[in-house]
């Protein structure tokens, strides 16, 4: 059932299931339980969607590899949770910020304060491509829990128009978004706890999909070593601390030599790792590196 116009009648992210109906009759044990039944729903819902989302993050990286950024664009809490994966790229993988980029509809100020209205406004979203320059090397990714939200939409088909690939992440089936994005990714998340309120299992999908996105693509960028986080940026103690574990189990040597060569290798995890187990200086590994594409395993000989 839907407590919403005939525009939002068919969509199952609003629709009000009886299952949680008396939530507010509920305990707090109770009601925990509840959404945490719920929310073991998504894994399964996004599971449903790999065919989708595997050949557009496969595409996606192909862009990458020909000089092309990702881009997320969302209103209200997608563009948010967008946001919030591009910001976590620079650190995890020493990415310049340019490189992964969120855009919420209303601007950086909704970020913080929700500019509800903007996500209705088509114009803003197309011209927020033309602002950020997109080209056919570029992914776009909109998002969207009910797959229709105007801005969105029309970001993405001007990403398009633009030459870029683009993606139509939503919570819905058969939405408008999918219609006019290359791939389409469609993780049918059900009726929220919450009716309507799709900053929950939609929102837990959406930055599942995120996650796999961002993670998958550099990894295929030769940003990892096995499951190391080889490009991180060691900006504090513990990402040092981080790193000089990492060059350790790498080169089979002693922290503390380890500490001394990152050092001198500008704390590079990559340069450091590839001088200790060649035992080469530092020029040489950072030629090594540059002739292996960034790649450590291939640098290595492996």
């Amino acid at each position: 059932m839907s407590i919403f116009n005939e525009h939002l009648a068919n969509l199952a992210t609003e629709s009000v299931d009886s299952r949680y109906s008396d939530i507010d009759r509920m305990s707090v044990a109770e009601l925990a339980a509840t959404m945490n039944a719920a929310d073991a729903e998504v894994p399964a819902a996004v599971a449903r969607a790999l065919p989708q989302i595997a050949p557009a993050i496969e595409a996606a990286s192909e862009r990458m590899s020909r000089g092309g950024r990702l881009l997320y664009v969302g209103a209200g809490t997608p563009g948010r949770i967008g946001i919030l994966d591009a910001s976590e790229c620079p650190p995890t993988f020493g990415t310049p910020p340019s490189l992964v980029v969120g855009i919420i509809a209303g601007g950086p100020s909704a970020i913080v304060h929700p500019a509800e209205g903007a996500e209705d406004d088509e114009l803003a979203g197309s011209a927020a491509m033309d602002e950020a320059g997109i080209t056919p090397n570029d992914t776009v990714i909109g998002i969207a829990s009910s797959g229709r939200t105007p801005y969105v939409i029309a970001a993405v088909r001007r990403a398009g128009e633009r030459g870029a690939l683009t993606v139509g992440l939503s919570c819905n089936l058969d939405t408008p978004l999918s219609a006019v994005a290359e791939h389409a990714i469609e993780v049918a998340v059900g009726p929220e706890v919450l009716a309507g309120s799709t900053r929950l299992k939609a929102g837990t999908a959406q930055k599942l999909v995120l996650n796999m996105f961002s993670t998958i693509v550099m990894v295929q960028q030769g940003k990892t070593y096995g499951n190391l986080m080889v490009d991180l940026n060691p900006s504090n103690h513990k990402l040092r601390e981080r790193a000089i574990g990492m060059v350790a189990a790498i080169a089979g040597v002693d922290r503390a030599v380890v500490a001394a060569t990152l050092e001198s290798a500008g704390f590079n995890v990559k340069i450091a790792a590839v001088m200790l187990r060649l035992g080469i200086d530092r020029p040489a590994a950072e030629q090594r590196l540059s002739d292996a594409g960034g790649r450590l395993r291939a640098a290595l000989g492996e």
